[in-house]
């Protein structure tokens, strides 16, 4: 088979390949390293050759935070209490951006097949809640903005803090600088600063889903 340009298609070559290769990549360097060029070099291949199955990076981004999406959906499941599920999908999510910080970083962008995905998901288990179609609609945008949003933070965080960086440590870091501001000012942040030293990233997570759920539930 030959292109529109000429030429011979690399058929040793798929999108799943590259997308694979480009993931790998992605998760050993992040998204700075991730060019065609270096991709090209580790599939052994020319970089022209990668624009027969890609059309730019953006669209090899989208393509392997959409795996990411796609892997956490598949494993949902489908048969459990629909808040259950929901809870399910949310933390299965939280855990796959704190693998791969870079879809944390790609979901606030424009991979609208990948999110598309997510609200399905979340939107499906909403209705299964029983709430009224006229509310569906802001219960699960609720959800997958509750969602997307830590993602993006826990993405920003990555990036921030040195993989070697001990978590508890940081914490304590960052709790002493809260307490040293003026708590006539910051009267909140020095009663809760106890509680950063010590909290468990997934399960504040879970309390706002749950929260969340709460609410819907409350509404309904």
């Amino acid at each position: 088979m030959t292109s529109p340009r000429g030429g011979r298609r690399p058929d040793a070559l798929s999108k799943q390949r590259i997308v694979a290769t480009a993931s790998e990549m992605l998760d050993a360097e992040g998204e700075d390293a991730l060019t065609f060029r270096a991709l090209a070099a580790r599939l052994k291949t020319g970089a022209g050759a990668l624009y027969w199955h890609v059309a730019n990076r953006d669209e090899l981004l989208a393509a392997a935070t959409e795996n990411v999406v796609v892997g956490v959906v598949a494993a949902a499941p489908a048969d459990e209490d629909p808040r259950a599920a929901i809870r399910a999908i949310a933390l299965a999510m939280f855990d796959a951006v704190d693998a791969h910080p870079w879809v944390g970083a790609q979901l606030g962008r424009e991979p609208w097949s990948a999110t598309l995905r997510l609200l399905e998901a979340i939107g499906g288990n909403v209705a299964r809640m029983g709430v009224p179609e006229a509310a569906q609609f802001n219960s699960a945008t609720a959800l997958l903005n509750f969602v997307l949003g830590a993602a993006g933070q826990n993405a920003a965080n990555a990036r921030l803090v040195a993989h070697d960086t001990d978590r508890a440590e940081f914490l304590h870091v960052v709790a002493a600088h809260w307490t040293s501001r003026d708590p006539a000012e910051y009267p909140f942040v020095h009663r809760i600063a106890a509680q950063l030293r010590d909290h468990d990233d997934r399960e504040q997570f879970l309390a706002g889903v749950d929260l969340i759920l709460a609410g819907i539930a409350a509404a309904r």
